[in-house]
This record gives structure tokens, C-alpha cells and sequence, in this order.
């Protein structure tokens, strides 16, 4: 998935969209997606003007559902694990000049165990990283908390490309 979305997808664009401007981009997920988003933000900072998330399992290297995944994946040395970890990365390619948004339902029920956004929040601090983490009460992981907070999204990824 990571060579798809980093290599081949904005290939895929330019091919259809020739008027498309591949080089002003921005990603953002939702769970396993933001996840993934954050990591691929953090390994192409010369790819990405912007990264966002919502509910993203930060830190798969010391939750139940990273452990499984990446032991089926990766095999069994923790060590190579860092490697696909946001909270990892972010002390490797912490030359993040724009704010990381993140935003968390507070009623999500996967939020102390498996997400563990203050563990990414403490790591972006002691590297010196702009992060926006949104805890929002009232919401948990599901559709209506994304649809509600979209737009936002939105509008933190426009401002970073200098979109009107």
C-alpha cells in the first residue's frame, strides 16, 4: 500500500490529470488509515505539505492490534516494527515544519488501548513538532464523528497548499 499511495497513485494522476500540480499534496486517513497517513507524511516530507487524522492508531509498536499485525507482517523483531510507527518516527524525521492535525473521539473505545494519541503527543513535544490533537467528547470512532470534523480537515490541508 505505502508504494502505491507514495509512487504509483500520483503517477496515476498526472497521467489522467495532466493539469493536476502532484507536487502541492497533502494526505490524511482514519484509524489503520491515519496511521498509515502519518507515516507516510513522516518518511516524504518532501512529498506531503500536510498530514491529518482522525482516531489513528499512533503507536501500533506497544498496542494489541500493532503487535499481531506486525508480527504476521514483520516477524518478531520489535526493532524493525519502529520503522512503520508514528510515535517512532517522529524523533527520525521530525523536520515537520506544518502542524500534524489529530483529531480523537473521546468516547472511542479503542482510545487507552490500541490508539494511544498522548504517546504521539509527548514524542511530538520532545522533538519539537507542531501537533493540533483535538480531543472530542461525545464521539467515538464511527462515520458521524469523521463527517462531523471534515470539513476542518479540509481546510487545515487547503491552507497548507495555499488553496482559496
Amino acid at each position: 500500500m505505502y508504494d502505491y499511495v507514495v509512487k504509483e497513485l500520483p503517477n496515476l494522476l498526472q497521467e489522467n490529470f495532466p493539469q493536476l500540480d502532484t507536487s502541492r499534496a497533502s494526505i490524511f486517513g482514519h484509524s489503520m488509515g491515519g496511521h498509515g497517513a502519518l507515516t507516510i507524511y513522516l518518511k516524504n516530507l518532501d512529498k506531503y505539505k500536510s498530514v491529518s487524522a482522525f482516531a489513528p492508531i499512533v503507536n501500533p509498536v506497544n498496542c494489541p492490534w500493532g503487535s499481531k499485525a506486525f508480527t504476521n507482517y514483520l516477524g518478531s523483531n520489535k526493532a524493525d516494527w519502529e520503522e512503520y510507527d508514528a510515535t517512532s518516527l517522529i524523533a527520525k524525521f521530525h523536520d515537520v515544519a506544518a502542524t500534524i492535525l489529530i483529531d480523537q473521539g473521546e468516547d472511542d473505545k479503542f482510545l487507552h488501548d490500541q490508539l494511544l494519541p498522548h504517546r504521539f503527543e509527548d514524542a511530538c513535544r520532545a522533538a519539537n513538532v507542531p501537533l493540533l490533537l483535538r480531543l472530542q467528547p461525545g464521539y467515538d470512532h464511527s462515520y458521524f464523528f469523521i463527517a462531523t470534523f471534515i470539513d476542518d480537515h479540509i481546510r487545515h490541508h487547503a491552507q497548507a497548499l495555499n488553496l482559496p
